[in-house]
């Protein structure tokens, strides 16, 4: 028989039956029943030809495979301590299979190949075909788990049939100890009680100590189900050390401790709240125990209310909903104007840098901090794009004046200045993305933050002096409560006084959202330094154009659940057009949230506000913003608005949910 013939008794030849039932069919219905009688007995002697030769075909098959095998275990006088079967890719079918593999499956041996889906259900072969020798999988088969391991051959034959074989390893017993262990590791948690000194404040040593035993029953309570080691550190400090198995727990409940706390109250009213950090996969408890400080420090950085987890990548965030409440200390601002102005004098020079497209806030702040570099006699350089900013009005007064006129400068001119005693002081940003030159805060060591957004996983680190206050309504106030320890009324200059203003003007809304009685202090400080709320005013007008240009943003503003305006506009615009937009949305009755999306270029710009409970930033943070709870937005690249807008509603939806 030549290789044509002998290829029409191959497998997955059906089809070539099924048109010679069709012939005998056609031959029948044109009334031609003696061809019809011929061409069926034809078809029968050919089908069972073929079944013949396949069942032989498969038989040679096995017993192929099974005097290898013999002759393997004769050789090692072993059995063969691996189920095994060969399967031949393509149409994946079980060809042979040794009496370990048919005890673990129930497989029985036929004389026509079985697919293997039927045998195997949930075992695919494409990692075969792709060339890897490791199903990526576990397999469990009969209550037990196996790792599958497999190679390949051509076999010799005029189709060039791809074989495979499967070897089964079963490793219950090492995965339940694997298993056990992973659950088993240590956790280590941090719990701190945020406003404690608020909760005990004119309390009488009797009232503190109920206090004291009300904070400790809740969190006692919460913490018992995990049969844990809960010790008490500092007066609202906890240490709270469980397995992992029981973290999952906590994430499913959303960290109900978060909730249950705020049932503590002070005489006055107010609620109890902590923060928790979370330390877990360190390799010993020392790690663990420094991821979970550092949860804690970028818990309170967000504003507390929350629970943060560090593993080896990154950080994990829940809660933090809620408004935050002011709790900062004028020492802290004391003792950083007192470092700072140190730093200052020991260095060479100083560059100032805000976020990208600096807006009034971050040119305020930049100011203040010019400022100081002023009374220390030093040469202050600001790192701004002249081209691309949002306070072109402002950064033209500035220039006009003298102490002005050479301090703005590139990130590239800012790189050829620089040396290795230069200073480098960020403000209104915390995140290294976002700086108006990346490379320069990669090139200079020492580096300085003065910022009151939210901190998100990516910030900047190290620092040398960090005032970062999540409370603060802005740069610019952080910036005026420096300057009152560290510079006379007198080595202000006007036009510093207004920037400062200008940037509280700004990101309060007018002082509308996001304030508190330190902003109004830093306010009526700079009005006696000479600011003037009139020119401030007229800094923040818009022309004609440009207005009627942000109500045809808002006119393409559409409410989602109820209370949420989202404008998603396909053409571009610029950044202060959105914020304003977005700002003006605001003023709606009924809508407590807003967001402008629209395209620039290669990237998606999202703007947002809010005057209600909901926390813009965590919003955005999914998508890579950030911000704070009124005011966030984000740059999203290589994407459309349509694509950014679906993750815009998904992320609401899940703020929601939790």
């Amino acid at each position: 028989m030549n290789k044509k013939l002998g290829r029409l008794f191959w497998p997955g030849l059906w089809v070539y039956f099924i048109f010679m039932a069709g012939f005998v069919v056609a031959a029948a219905l044109f009334q031609q029943y003696v061809l019809a009688a011929v061409e069926g007995a034809v078809m029968l002697l050919v089908i069972a030809f073929y079944i013949y030769c396949r069942a032989k075909r498969h038989r040679t098959i096995q017993h192929f495979v099974k005097s290898a095998f013999n002759s393997y275990e004769s050789v090692s006088g072993t059995d063969t301590p691996f189920p095994m079967a060969l399967i031949r890719l393509g149409d994946n079918s079980l060809i042979w299979a040794n009496d370990r593999f048919s005890q673990i499956t129930g497989y029985q041996p036929r004389y026509l190949e079985q697919p293997l889906h039927r045998i195997l259900p949930n075992l695919t072969t494409d990692w075969l075909a792709s060339g890897k020798h490791e199903y990526p999988y576990d397999m469990t088969i009969g209550g037990r788990r196996y790792r599958i391991y497999g190679t390949t051959t051509r076999a010799d034959d005029p189709e060039q049939t791809v074989l495979a074989m499967l070897y089964f390893s079963d490793l219950t017993e090492l995965y339940q100890v694997r298993d056990e262990y992973i659950r088993s590791r240590p956790v280590v948690s941090i719990i701190l009680i945020d406003n404690y000194e608020e909760l005990i404040k004119n309390l009488s040593e009797s009232a503190i100590s109920n206090m004291n035993a009300k904070i400790n029953d809740v969190i006692t309570k919460w913490c018992e189900p995990c049969h844990g080691l809960l010790r008490k550190m500092e007066r609202n400090r906890f240490l709270f050390v469980f397995e992992k198995k029981d973290l999952q727990r906590a994430i499913e409940d959303k960290f109900s401790l978060l909730e249950d706390i705020h049932e503590v109250t002070s005489p006055s009213g107010l609620a109890a709240s902590i923060s928790m950090g979370i330390g877990v996969d360190g390799s010993n408890f020392d790690e663990s125990y420094n991821f979970a400080a550092l949860s804690i420090e970028m818990a309170l950085s967000r504003g507390g209310d929350q629970a943060v987890i560090k593993d080896r990548f990154n950080f994990t965030f829940y809660g933090g909903i809620a408004k935050e409440a002011d709790h900062r200390s004028k020492v802290r601002s004391r003792v950083t104007a007192n470092s700072l102005m140190e730093l200052i004098g020991h260095s060479s020079q100083v560059f100032i840098m805000g976020h990208k497209n600096a807006d009034m806030d971050a040119v305020g702040a930049a100011m203040g901090i010019s400022c100081m570099c002023r009374k220390k006699g030093k040469q202050p350089y600001i790192v701004l794009d002249l081209e691309n900013n949002s306070a072109e009005r402002l950064i033209e007064e500035i220039r006009q004046v003298p102490e002005y006129r050479d301090v703005f400068i590139s990130g590239q001119e800012a790189l050829l200045l620089a040396d290795n005693h230069s200073t480098l002081v960020v403000v209104d940003t915390n995140r290294p993305d976002q700086v108006e030159s990346k490379p320069l805060l990669e090139a200079i060591s020492k580096v300085c933050v003065v910022d009151h957004h939210r901190r998100a996983a990516d910030y900047i680190n190290p620092v040398v002096v960090n005032l970062h206050e999540p409370y603060a309504s802005s740069a610019a106030e952080l910036v005026t409560e420096l300057l009152q320890y560290s510079v006379e009324k007198t080595d202000v200059l006007p036009i510093e006084a207004k920037s400062l203003l200008a940037g509280l003007f700004l990101d309060t809304k007018s002082f509308n959202v996001r304030t508190g009685e330190r902003t109004f202090e830093a306010a009526a400080v700079l009005r006696q330094w000479g600011a003037e709320t009139v020119e401030v005013k007229r800094l923040m007008q818009s022309d004609f154009q440009d207005t009627m240009a942000k109500y045809q943003i808002i006119k393409a503003a559409r409410l989602y659940r109820q209370d949420i305006a989202i404008a998603a506009l396909n053409s571009s615009t610029s950044r202060t057009l959105a914020a304003q937009a977005a700002d003006e949305l605001l003023n709606i009755s009924g809508i407590s949230a807003s967001f402008v999306l629209y395209p620039d270029e290669d990237q998606v710009f999202v703007s947002a506000r809010s005057i209600g409970q909901t926390n813009v930033q965590m919003i955005l943070e999914p998508l890579g913003g950030g911000g704070n709870t009124a005011t966030a937005g984000a740059q999203i690249r290589n994407t459309t608005v349509k694509d950014v807008l679906d993750k815009l509603v998904a992320s609401i939806d899940q703020f929601f949910e939790e």
